[in-house]
């Protein structure tokens, strides 16, 4: 007789505990994960509205803040670090869940403590830590903290903040009974660091731990990757036709900003907006210089939707386009088709970068000289996760490629006349059949904006 399916709930596992005498997991297996992706790897990649409605699923938030501080329990258990401490803007929002302005990404005057026993701590200038009390209700209240320590050298170390900012980590370290077990930071002012020491706290690097739980991404966050991406493809409809003599790389800047944020970026980190004479070598940056006839021109369009990041390049030429340029442009071409062609869950990295040319190819004397034309790299919260894929690492330290990645192929390829450049971004999804990519603007053939 076949058995009925259960109608009770599953439980809910909040934290993997840790015992400080092991060191060890001690977390029931088989119960409710909420680090599961969720994967719905049968659908098309969803790019929803960005309006919740009640009459489909679209990015379930909730779900988002527990599958990334699961993710966070599950690298720190496996660490052997009993806590982690974290002023990455970016780790702190994807272990607590909470944000303010992107002036705070610089300061490292906010920060968030993770034990492997409790949950998240967060430490904010005072009136943002009132705000989450009332907003947050997924942190105790008790847990969101006035703090100030040193606003990069602004306020005195003589004053005493890193002192007593360590006494209280230190206090909770104790009273979630981490006390004697090494801590993971990420980045920190040198004051900061000297005050933990001087309590005996032991700290070692957290950034790798982070990086780990960051690696593979959610349905959720794979949705809003998506809807990011897509915002780029509408701007650069808008740059393909503003492309033409007489305008200047900052107001194609300015207005693909504009645009950004009225379709609901929260951050235009930068958009790179290069042309003519500025193609090679690629400067990664924009000028007030005009737009002239038969010009290549490149784009990067960096910015993010709910924290969410675009890393997404594009070439144009304006009215025409000459042999070397498309020549170009189809270098380029084969080598991103070739390292998608390779993007595969299983494969090795030292196995994708072989799709890049050498250094030597485009034109520069090393690895290092050429890093950052011909490589990929991870998207998330962050512009640079995990996976890193090129010539200067790949062969040292390869690892493998898994379902639920997300990441950017760049291509980069001069053109012979001495001034033109090719630079394709694409970013993909990598699904168990192999690499989806999300950014849409055609870019298989060299576009010619306002063809004459």
């Amino acid at each position: 007789m076949a058995r009925k399916p259960s109608k009770a709930e599953p439980k809910r596992v909040k934290a993997s505990s840790i015992d400080p005498k092991k060191r060890v997991s001690t977390a029931p297996d088989g119960l409710y994960d909420p680090a599961n992706p969720n994967h719905r790897w049968d659908r098309p990649l969803q790019a929803p509205g960005r309006m919740q409605v009640d009459f489909e699923e679209r990015v379930d938030f909730r779900r988002l803040h527990e599958y990334r501080l699961a993710r966070t329990r599950n690298s720190l258990a496996k660490s052997g670090l009993g806590a982690l401490l974290v002023f990455d803007q970016i780790n702190m929002r994807y272990i607590s869940s909470t944000v303010i302005g992107e002036w705070a990404r610089d300061k490292l005057t906010r920060w968030c403590l993770l034990t492997g026993n409790g949950d998240p701590w967060v430490w904010d200038f005072g009136s943002a830590a009132r705000h989450h009390r009332l907003y947050a209700p997924w942190l105790p209240k008790n847990h969101c903290l006035a703090g100030l320590a040193g606003l990069r050298g602004a306020v005195s170390p003589k004053v005493g903040l890193f002192e007593q900012a360590a006494k209280e980590i230190k206090d909770i370290l104790v009273q979630e009974g981490v006390a004697d077990m090494p801590i993971g930071i990420d980045v920190v002012e040198p004051p900061f660091l000297f005050a933990l020491q001087k309590l005996g706290i032991k700290v070692q690097d957290g950034q790798q731990v982070m990086l780990d739980a960051r690696e593979i991404k959610s349905h959720d966050e794979i949705t809003l990757l998506n809807m990011a991406a897509s915002m780029g493809d509408g701007v650069y409809q808008d740059i393909f036709e503003m492309l033409k003599p007489g305008v200047r790389e900052s107001e194609i800047v300015a207005h693909a900003t504009k645009r950004f944020y009225e379709m609901g970026s929260d951050c235009v980190e930068a958009i790179n907006a290069i042309a003519g004479e500025r193609c090679s070598p690629h400067p990664h940056n924009f000028t007030d210089r005009l737009i002239r006839p038969g010009d290549q021109a490149y784009f990067d369009l960096i910015q993010s939707y709910m924290g969410y990041k675009t890393c997404y390049y594009r070439t144009f030429t304006v009215g025409s386009a000459t042999a070397a340029q498309r020549d170009a442009y189809r270098k380029a071409r084969e080598w991103m088709d070739s390292a998608i062609e390779s993007l595969k869950p299983g494969v090795s990295t030292d196995r994708v970068v072989q799709a890049f040319p050498k250094a030597q190819e485009i034109g520069f004397e090393s690895e290092m000289a050429a890093f950052g034309l011909n490589f990929c790299h991870g998207l998330g919260l962050g512009l640079h996760e995990r996976p890193l894929i090129s010539r200067l690492n790949s062969f040292k330290d390869p690892y493998e490629l898994k379902a639920g990645m997300v990441f950017a192929v760049e291509t980069f390829c001069p053109a012979k006349d001495g001034v033109s450049a090719a630079r394709i971004e694409e970013e993909v999804v990598l699904t168990p059949e192999g690499a989806k990519v999300i950014t849409l603007f055609p870019a298989q053939e060299l576009p010619i904006a306002n063809k004459y």
